[in-house]
């Protein structure tokens, strides 16, 4: 894709196509071979039983054959921004001096496009090391307003993906997230609020309403990227990015009365707004 021998610098290259310059030279993060499988292995689990902490995690994976201690296995969570799907007094990892910003969705009615969006992070496994998936979705018809595939969890990448979704569809009245560093972060607060957005964070009790992006996580996965070795981070966005595409506008969803997400985004805009 890049062309070192083209008049326009590699720089000007990577803006062009929407990616880093780091992208461009980016060599997957040295791993040892046994890491690497143990965290093929716990992204798998976490996504059949998001509820299982670090002793849990442990006790299967020993159970498995794999020799490994409770303090490692939330060190490999804690780089893989892995976090189990529930709360308990104490749990919250948020960044020290980070804010955190109540949760406003409960008992709110969700049934129109653009009402809220859900921003999340996921790990992504490649052959020899992994990068991040972060995307932007629509909380009521699923959509993925956005996507990006970064090499680490910085709020920058958080802060283009939201850049990229109000560019291309508009501002939602409530912008969610988790309590990850990279959302409390103010630069992805100020983003939030500059649009003139809500900011809504999970919190203890909240996890039931982030399981539709996590569903969406697990289709991404064992639908495209368990069935690849990327070898490097730009073939990992191209797949990923086609997947996405796929599934806005060909995968039909149950819970959308087998519509696909982009066909749901259409009916559920407001009158006169259009969809892209």
């Amino acid at each position: 894709m890049m062309d070192s021998t083209h008049a326009l610098s590699i720089s000007r290259q990577a803006q062009l196509v929407g990616i880093s310059r780091g992208s461009v030279y980016y060599v997957p993060k040295s791993v040892g071979g046994t890491d690497l499988a143990l965290m093929r292995r716990l992204d798998a689990l976490h996504l059949e039983h998001p509820f299982m902490g670090a002793r849990m995690l442990r006790d299967q994976l020993n159970r498995e054959g794999f020799p490994v201690g409770r303090k490692h296995v939330g060190t490999l969570m804690v780089r893989m921004g892995m976090e189990a799907l529930y709360r308990k007094p104490g749990t919250s990892t948020k960044h020290p001096g980070h804010d955190v910003y109540p949760y406003l969705l409960r008992s709110l009615t969700i049934n129109r496009a653009n009402q809220v969006w859900a921003l999340d992070t996921t790990y992504i496994p490649m052959a020899k090391g992994f990068v991040y998936l972060t995307a932007v979705v629509d909380w009521a018809s699923r959509k993925v307003l956005a996507s990006t595939v970064a090499i680490t969890l910085e709020a920058c990448h958080a802060v283009d993906v939201l850049h990229e979704a109000s560019t291309r569809h508009g501002t939602p009245e409530i912008v969610n997230t988790d309590q990850g560093s990279q959302f409390t972060a103010q630069e992805f607060v100020h983003a939030v609020k500059d649009r003139g957005c809500h900011l809504s964070m999970d919190g203890r009790g909240a996890w039931r309403d982030h399981v539709f992006v996590e569903r969406l996580w697990k289709s991404v996965k064992y639908e495209r990227v368990y069935l690849h070795a990327y070898d490097s981070v730009i073939e990992a966005r191209q797949s990923i990015m086609q997947y996405m595409d796929w599934y806005n506008h060909s995968r039909p969803h149950s819970s959308l009365g087998k519509q696909t997400p982009a066909e749901a985004y259409a009916v559920m805009l407001p009158t006169g707004k259009l969809a892209a």
